[in-house]
């Protein structure tokens, strides 16, 4: 049902995927000339016009998949979104704000230096020319359904890339395909982004052990074919994500190898990733503090604070 069209992005990823179907559009895109430029040839190609859609469907809040959305709610298309998606979307200034307040201690606090950690936390703030503000007009959740060009698509909720993930699920020639954003790619492993809480008050979320829960159920899910954020179609979703799930926990066994005595995040992120540039030290971090939750999870490291640094060690 759903036609796949690739938009150039802005980041290292490289193109995004954004789908279509009848006057439903999936993730557009980031909010730049040359997407947009990319879009409308695209769906041009299609007998498509931009102001033919009424709603776009919003995987989750990264700006290479949303970014694009006010254009078309700008031209009468409602957005639709989960909760917290909702949140980012509609003030992502103000979320990568927090984000940088939350990560600039947080990453000191995990044995990284003040300067460091000050421009690893600045980067992304190049990301807020592709992520223009947008409104939700429908929130959606797990159980939820939408109407796309006379067909339903069931909503699922899922976890690990990105705050308040969504699924679209639906029948096609008697196959069960599946929208499933960046949580499962075709030929690189996704890497879980460390996340704030939402709220101040609440707990970090433990995004790594809540992405393997995830992908085990997006594979006993049986889906026959998964449509991803980026890259080509999966045929095989299950095998796929065994590989995912494989590749996880041996970078899992691999940590637990580098703790001798009291260790922080930065010496496990060193030791996994030789020299890396500070452009890449935030998703080096989400590998080294994710894994190092999933050995806490099962018990098999303990972590606590010392002299305000916090350090793992092997229980």
């Amino acid at each position: 049902m759903f036609e796949r069209l690739s938009i150039p992005t802005p980041f290292q990823v490289g193109p995004v995927n954004a789908y279509v179907a009848g006057r439903t559009i999936v993730d557009p895109g980031p909010a730049s000339e040359e997407a947009w430029s990319t879009l409308l040839t695209e769906l041009d190609a299609h007998d498509l016009d931009p102001d033919h859609f009424e709603q776009v469907l919003v995987t989750h809040p990264h700006p290479d998949h949303f970014g694009l959305a006010k254009r078309f709610r700008d031209r009468g298309a409602r957005v639709h979104a989960s909760a917290p998606a909702a949140h980012i979307i509609g003030g992502f200034e103000e979320r990568l704000a927090y984000e940088q307040e939350f990560f600039g201690e947080f990453f000191q606090r995990h044995g990284m230096a003040e300067s460091t950690a000050r421009t690893v936390t600045d980067l992304p703030e190049a990301f807020v020319e592709y992520a223009p503000d947008v409104d939700t007009d429908r929130v959606l959740d797990a159980g939820d359904t939408v109407t796309v060009d006379g067909a339903t698509v069931d909503v699922g909720t899922t976890t690990g890339h990105a705050p308040g993930e969504l699924t679209f699920a639906y029948d096609h020639d008697d196959e069960r395909h599946v929208i499933v954003g960046d949580n499962v790619l075709p030929d690189i492993t996704p890497n879980p982004l460390l996340q704030p809480p939402m709220d101040h008050h609440d707990e970090r979320p433990r995004t790594l052990p809540a992405f393997n829960d995830a992908l085990a159920r997006l594979r006993d899910a049986d889906y026959d074919r998964m449509l991803p954020g980026h890259r080509e179609v999966i045929d095989d979703p299950a095998a796929r994500i065994d590989e995912i799930l494989a590749a996880h926990e041996d970078r899992t066994e691999t940590v637990l190898e580098l703790l001798d005595g009291p260790t922080t995040a930065v010496d496990v992120m060193n030791g996994l990733f030789e020299d890396l540039p500070a452009t890449e030290q935030f998703s080096g971090m989400s590998e080294a503090v994710g894994h190092l939750d999933v050995l806490e999870a099962r018990g098999e490291v303990t972590r606590r604070e010392n002299g305000g640094m916090v350090v793992y060690e092997r229980a």
